[in-house]
């Protein structure tokens, strides 16, 4: 199987990924006079999938400005590395991710309103969001079992190759943070999000009962699904000289 994002073979994939994680950064140094600045752990559990953590200090979210006093508008990005996961729209199904390990950039941008009480702030949260995944593989545990359940054989062997593509998404989640006196505020946020990236799939598999049959096929509608729960605890350090909660949107590495 040719995979189209090895880096060894596609020099410019590494260089997206150089610019990406630069990019990241000058967002990290740009928000260095921020009002506040945080640190937090965030997961991704994907539908049909496998739990997921962000690689760090590559991640950054939050970043923003204020529209009114109680509307803004964030992005950020984070780099994930990606367990596994499900690719949708073939003939047949399973719970087990196809895809996987991976590494996923995610670049959300977001509507935010802004509900601020003296200590505590509650933001309701909106917008699309664009992924790419590096790296990517074809878990063929998965898909050999998924393929021979539906075939009704006993065993079964695939080769495909793909073409990765972009995603794109929209997404809807809540945050909770609760300033302290002591210019420290505690943030719990939670987010839906709804994606799918283009993955078409050409090869064949082979497999039976007792004799061998052999199968081309070709999926061309094929898609990675990021469909699933992102959430994230952490600790945001204030420098708007005491209690209140922000006045500013909160900018926070994860």
């Amino acid at each position: 199987m040719v995979d189209p994002t090895n880096f060894s073979k596609k020099p410019n994939a590494m260089r997206s990924l150089k610019l990406t994680v630069l990019s990241i950064l000058m967002l990290f140094g740009a928000q260095a006079n921020g009002q506040d600045f945080g640190l937090s752990f965030s997961y991704f559990i994907p539908k049909n999938g496998y739990f997921s953590t962000p690689i760090s200090p590559f991640s950054i979210r939050g970043i923003g400005v204020d529209l009114t006093n109680f509307l803004a508008l964030e992005t950020g990005a984070s780099l994930y590395r990606m367990s596994g996961l499900q690719v949708k729209d073939l003939p047949f199904e399973s719970k087990d991710p196809f895809v996987g390990p991976n590494f996923t950039i995610f670049v959300p941008v977001e509507l935010v309103i802004q509900l601020k009480g003296q200590a505590v702030q509650f933001d309701i949260k909106g917008g699309g969001f664009f992924f790419y995944g590096f790296d990517q593989k074809i878990n063929y545990g998965n898909l050999d079992r998924a393929i021979a359940e539906h075939e009704g054989w006993s065993v079964a062997n695939s080769n495909f190759d793909f073409e990765n593509k972009p995603g794109f998404g929209y997404h809807t989640g809540v945050e909770l943070t609760i300033y302290l006196p002591s210019q420290l505020g505690i943030s719990i946020e939670c987010n839906y999000l709804i994606g799918e990236s283009k993955l078409p799939l050409t090869g064949s598999y082979q497999g039976g009962v007792t004799d061998i049959n052999e199968v081309s096929a070709a999926y061309p509608d094929a898609k990675i699904d990021l469909t699933g729960l992102e959430f994230s605890i952490g600790i945001i350090m204030s420098s708007n000289g005491g209690g209140g909660g922000p006045k500013k949107p909160k900018r926070r590495k994860r």
